[in-house]
């Protein structure tokens, strides 16, 4: 995804500008962690937990938007195309976004 550039003749500071804002925005919208799928309400267990990303691709990265209890969680498996394994200490619920 990038920004468009619109032609305009004899515009010329106006096609500047336009270059100059793609080659600055262009990097933060194409970074993934900008545009996450949001899972909400998991149900963590204590061990590990299979969950189903949706991502269609294998994800580049994953954080906890929100938790409801003081528990340790790290990914325990490679990533993969369809699911993030975590290992939670505790049962906790959580909100989890995966880019």
């Amino acid at each position: 995804m990038s920004l468009p550039i619109f032609q305009s003749q004899g515009n010329q500071p106006f096609m500047l500008l336009q270059t100059q804002w793609a080659s600055q925005l262009n990097p933060i919208i194409g970074n993934p962690a900008t545009n996450p799928t949001l899972l909400f309400n998991i149900q963590l267990s204590s061990g590990n937990n299979v969950i189903n990303h949706h991502l269609r691709a294998t994800p580049k990265g994953w954080f906890i938007c929100d938790i409801n209890a003081a528990s340790q969680i790290y990914r325990s498996a490679p990533f993969n195309e369809l699911t993030l394994t975590l290992n939670a200490s505790v049962a906790c619920t959580v909100s989890i976004g995966v880019f």
